[in-house]
């Protein structure tokens, strides 16, 4: 289910201090609960998905679009790119000193990097010709200590060409991409096997293009 911003925006997340100059493009309640020790479960849960290759057949023909149209324009070759009018290529840059190195040993599936990692929240971002985004994970406490999980997306487009192409894509992703995302990601949590793994567990998460 989509939120309302302001859901994520009246919590004390750490992206905020980190990121304040980007937008906040949209924000969902997975369909992930549990307790205040299963945020690494969601990490966990998270890992085994690949919506790009075993999600319905109209989302994988978006993705395989989407990855041609970037083949042929160039806008995921490997680059380091300035964020849109700043000087540095990545916002761990601006991490805080007690955020530094929190996510070593986490691969984040490329091509996101992840930046950092708290008991309640993980970021990871990713850099293209189109924008510098940020997918922030975090385990929202509910009261009377359920907690529940909730996914935000941060942008900075580059230019004009960046803002157009997030509008355009903007309806693919709200109607097809992230209603795909959220069946599979209720069906992994539901099915899985083990409460959680230790904080310093290095797990692959599968991403797909989004952007």
């Amino acid at each position: 289910m989509r939120l309302p911003n302001a859901v994520h925006e009246t919590r004390p997340w750490r992206i905020r201090e980190i990121a304040p100059d980007f937008i906040l493009e949209d924000v969902w309640a997975l369909p992930v609960h549990g307790g205040a020790g299963d945020f690494p479960a969601l990490l966990a849960a998270m890992a085994s998905l690949d919506t790009a290759h075993s999600g319905s057949a109209l989302t994988r023909l978006l993705f395989a679009v989407r990855w041609a149209l970037g083949r042929w324009f160039g806008w995921d070759e490997a680059a380091e790119r300035p964020i849109p009018d700043e000087t540095e290529a990545s916002l761990a840059a601006r991490l805080p000193e007690d955020l530094r190195g929190t996510v070593a040993g986490l691969r984040f599936g490329s091509p996101f990097m992840p930046l950092y990692r708290t008991d309640r929240e993980f970021a990871a971002e990713l850099s293209n010709r189109t924008v510098h985004a940020v997918l922030h994970l975090a385990w929202a406490d509910q009261g009377g200590g359920r907690y529940e999980g909730q996914m935000a997306v941060y942008v900075k487009p580059r230019g004009r060409f960046g803002q157009g192409y997030m509008t355009l894509i903007a309806p693919f992703r709200h109607w097809i991409v992230y209603p795909e995302l959220m069946r599979q990601i209720g069906r992994t949590w539901q099915a899985r096997d083990k409460p959680g793994l230790p904080h310093g567990t290095s797990t692959t998460v599968r991403s797909a293009k989004l952007f």
